[in-house]
């Protein structure tokens, strides 16, 4: 690569989710040259395509493969942090849940100080990404973006009868997952198309016109080089090896996710001054904030023997494997989490801090351990933690994966343990209706006694997980703890910007995914606007 050709007027760090949206946008540009840069490579292995197989992708080259710091609220585990690092990004190994959140979400961040982010500012930067097929919803959904949004095409026997279920408690049905007020149970809507997911990648890089973007994947980026105040470029190691400088006439985006972005910008002596300090970082502006706010969606379940065949237990099976190469139908193209109860745990919610999942298989060790037999999880999914916790350095060194503390359960109030706690005895009376009966066997938590309180707390210290959402920790705001303002742009370093989960205020109540490719779209008409301007 000759001098020239490293020399870009933006650079864009990450190819995930808003990495992908972002460079495509800005590519698009008449005279316009975007580098995308990539730490993994191309999104060639064929479980990425197949739905039901992402849990295959956690642990492979297609993974960071990061572990938590041991959480005292989780019985001191370490937890699991899949996060991707290939081509795509988190879009290529995760569940392809399509929720944007709910209105309350994005007023939030605008009351809160992000100017420009309410709900009704953002909701055409949902429609602007969204092709939806399969249902005439033309007043919630956009219909002509990269990105695909379908029903699951081969949904579990089981499914319905957990929305019955949910109508047998009272429970409302929502009036759509997507339209401001996800309130209720429903299926929940997939980024897939025909059967197959539909990644950022797929969307945004294979499907959209943008002459002036080069894709560099294979490329580690170690630091983000600043000149006088201002980022200039990013120094980056190859996968042979190299070290290579590349240049950013205009501006350098960090899309690199919720804990690679607060370690670059920790790495480029761009955070808290004492901690740059530990590790011998020269600071170049001290930003208290970087790497603290971490706020993730965490689950637990409860899982049960199913009495009849339909899960995705006979996803293994020929026939399961002949239908889907054939049609691109059946269990191979459910995305696990099938349907989905939004609910708020007590009247003094705004809006549902509850989300009850529905998945026909045992859900457990992330779905990695093949399904030993027929089972059915009900997943309570805490969606406003009070809890918070932070990414920093282990060291100086790049190569280092960076320490992820979540702090579950550490908020002194406890209000987050007894949320969960009781979203877990509405999944219970679940399992007792009428609508489920002809499923339900024994319980594959024999030890869980519903009527110990003890118990309960036990087991939800115990079995509770990540659902891979991680977010804040570059917070947009306008107080001392922001990391970026409401334009996204680095407090104290000219032409940076952070781009992703990482600058969400508050996390959104439904899965990240959709709001972090809304974030990107709205950013590169920010960026767009200035330089035009």
């Amino acid at each position: 690569m000759t001098d020239a050709a490293r020399a870009f007027d933006y650079i864009v760090v990450g190819a995930g989710s808003a990495g992908c949206a972002i460079a495509a946008r800005l590519g698009a540009e008449h005279d316009v040259t975007v580098a995308l840069v990539e730490a993994g490579g191309p999104d060639d292995n064929p479980a990425i395509k197949i739905p039901v197989a992402f849990p295959a992708l956690f642990g492979s080259e297609a993974d960071w493969d990061y572990r938590s710091t041991p959480q005292p609220g989780l019985t001191g585990r370490a937890i699991r942090v899949p996060r991707g690092r290939v081509l795509g990004g988190c879009s290529s190994i995760n569940a392809n849940v399509w929720t944007r959140g709910h209105r309350a979400d994005f007023d939030g961040w605008a009351e809160a100080g992000a100017e420009g982010w309410s709900y009704a500012d953002v909701e055409p930067y949902f429609r602007r990404s969204e092709r939806r097929v399969g249902e005439d919803e033309a007043d919630v959904y956009g219909s002509d973006g990269p990105l695909y949004v379908e029903d699951v095409r081969g949904e579990s026997e089981a499914t319905p009868a957990f929305l019955d279920a949910c109508d047998e408690l009272g429970l409302p049905r929502s009036a759509g997952v997507n339209g401001g007020d996800h309130t209720g149970a429903g299926r929940i809507p997939t980024a897939q198309r025909r059967g197959e997911r539909w990644s950022a990648a797929d969307g945004y890089l294979r499907t959209l016109r943008h002459p002036g973007l080069e894709l560099l994947t294979g490329m580690h980026v170690q630091r983000i080089v600043v000149d006088d105040g201002r980022a200039t470029g990013v120094e980056v190691l190859t996968s042979d090896g190299d070290e290579v400088t590349l240049t950013a006439r205009r501006e350098v985006v960090l899309s690199a996710g919720a804990v690679n972005s607060p370690q670059l910008l920790l790495l480029s002596g761009i955070g808290p001054a004492a901690q740059l300090a530990e590790h011998g970082i020269a600071c170049v502006a001290d930003v208290p904030g970087v790497g603290l706010g971490l706020q993730d969606h965490v689950f637990t379940p409860l899982i049960v023997h199913c009495e009849k065949p339909v899960t995705l237990a006979s996803a293994g099976e020929p026939a399961a494997a002949a239908l889907y190469e054939s049609d691109r139908r059946g269990p191979l193209t459910s995305n696990v989490a099938e349907a989905a109860c939004f609910l708020a745990s007590g009247p003094e919610q705004p809006a549902p801090d509850l989300e009850i999942s529905f998945l026909p298989v045992a859900f457990v060790n992330h779905g990695i351990d093949p399904p030993s037999d027929h089972a059915l999880t009900i997943a309570v999914v805490l969606l406003q933690p009070e809890s918070s916790g932070q990414v920093r350095l282990r060291s100086a060194d790049p190569a280092d994966a960076p320490e992820i503390d979540f702090g579950t359960f550490s908020d002194p109030d406890g209000h987050d343990l007894r949320r969960l706690t009781q979203g877990v005895e509405i999944a219970r009376r679940m399992f007792g209706t009428t609508a489920l009966a002809p499923y339900v066997g024994e319980s594959w938590y024999p030890a869980l006694d519903p009527d110990d309180a003890e118990s309960v707390e036990k087991h939800v210290r115990a079995h509770t997980d990540t659902v891979y959402h991680l977010a804040g920790t570059c917070r947009m705001g306008t107080d001392d703890g922001a990391v970026v303002d409401a334009r996204l742009r680095v407090r104290g370093v000219a032409g940076l910007r952070v781009v992703d989960a990482s600058v969400m205020p508050r996390i959104t109540r439904g899965h990240t995914h959709a709001p972090t490719v809304m974030l990107a779209e709205r950013a590169a008409d920010l960026i767009i606007r200035e330089f035009s301007s």
